[in-house]
């Protein structure tokens, strides 16, 4: 017991938040009698993870080189409602597989346009995004002309809504999500062998080999029970695959990349990642532009869930966001954080208002609540930081 403590002490911030998931699941299904972890709502709650956990993958890197982007809530709702405008044109109605793209290159040239003014202009990332909070929101107003634009598109509400293509079933289940999640365990055990190999190469202390093995099997055991939910129901959703997609790239990048230990290492001290020979100008620039790239993205796939665009669209997604990725455990004073923690902090969001909605808590109480778990978090994250200090 002392020897789990132990190793678990120093990674508090990363296996407190799979414990505050974990506790809000079970909180919520014993107080809905079981229907908060039924295979229906397990669904619904991934369809209403996926732009903000986009967002939140986004929002991390930029919180991890000591900034912020407040623009992208109304960014999001504004290439939406542009993603919508392509495609009803009544005078040059685009396909949608010219309009998605266009959109993508649409965000990311807004992203680079932010990171230009932050880094070459210098302009505080807190203005510059302010602003541009302030010019999509004026955009989003004047593309929907303050009505609710529907897109009556069948390819972006498969994306909001559809299901993977099913193959027979086992029982029960959808055989192609068993078939995903029994390959997910599988790598992700791969991954981490891998991972611990190489740190016992280079030196580094790692878990003893029971407590690495129980870790593998409590991580493929969650995995297991999602999977098993999810293939219970419809299987997996295209908005989950997207997901799932973006998550894996961004985590090779940030952990396999060159780039991404410079990301780390311009977050972590600036000075000194400039002395070393790291541009700190053009890794914020491509850092924003990433974010440009997963706002559009999270736009479409918002689109795409409520199959339309209103005034509104966007509206207090920069705040979800920025929460999930504290919650998730990027620290506020930057260079550290995961984005696979931002995943984790999305669901904690998203878990929150499904678990108080189904409760039929009111929503000035979910305000509430969820601000204190933001404030929760942020307090978590400079107690750890001091402890280590200390240490």
């Amino acid at each position: 017991m002392k020897n789990i403590i132990n190793t678990i002490k120093p990674n508090i911030r990363e296996y407190g938040m799979y414990i505050a998931l974990i506790t809000i699941w079970v909180f919520f299904d014993m107080f809905t009698g079981g229907l908060f972890l039924s295979s229906r709502n397990m669904n619904n709650l991934f369809l209403q993870t996926g732009y903000i956990a986009v967002l939140g993958i986004g929002v991390t890197l930029v919180i991890i080189i000591r900034h912020i982007d407040l623009s992208i809530g109304f960014g999001s709702g504004f290439l939406g409602a542009i993603a919508v405008s392509l495609l009803i044109n009544s005078f040059f109605p685009l396909p949608i597989f010219i309009v998605i793209p266009l959109v993508l290159v649409l965000g990311v040239v807004v992203g680079l346009f932010n990171g230009f003014l932050i880094s070459f202009v210098k302009i505080p990332s807190f203005v510059a995004t302010l602003a541009g909070m302030l010019i999509f929101r004026g955009g989003l107003l004047l593309v929907t002309k303050s009505e609710t634009l529907l897109p009556k598109n069948d390819v972006l509400q498969a994306i909001g809504s559809g299901y993977i293509w099913s193959f027979g079933k086992v029982g029960e289940y959808h055989l192609l999500t068993l078939i995903i999640g029994l390959l997910g365990i599988g790598l992700i055990f791969f991954m981490s062998m891998l991972t611990r190999t190489k740190k016992q190469r280079y030196g580094f202390e790692v878990a003893s080999l029971p407590l690495f093995i129980i870790k593998m099997a409590v991580m493929s055991g969650a995995i297991l029970y999602i999977t098993l939910k999810l293939a219970e129901y419809k299987g997996l959703s295209w908005t989950v695959v997207i997901v799932l997609i973006v998550t894996i790239i961004y985590h090779l990048m940030t952990n396999h990349t060159v780039i991404g230990r410079h990301i780390y290492a311009v977050g972590g001290n600036p000075e000194a990642a400039k002395l070393s020979g790291i541009s700190v100008q053009k890794i914020t620039l491509y850092v924003f532009g990433s974010m440009g790239l997963l706002t559009a993205l999270s736009g479409i796939l918002f689109t795409a869930r409520l199959n339309s665009v209103g005034p509104q669209a966007g509206e207090m997604f920069e705040l979800d966001a920025i929460a999930a990725a504290y919650i998730g455990g990027v620290s506020a004073a930057g260079g550290v954080g995961k984005v696979t923690g931002a995943i984790i902090g999305a669901l904690v969001m998203a878990s929150l208002s499904n678990g108080m909605n189904l409760m039929n808590v009111g929503i000035s109480w979910q305000y509430v609540i969820r601000g204190s778990v933001l404030v929760t978090a942020v307090i978590f994250d400079v107690m750890t930081r001091n402890m280590k200090v200390s240490n």
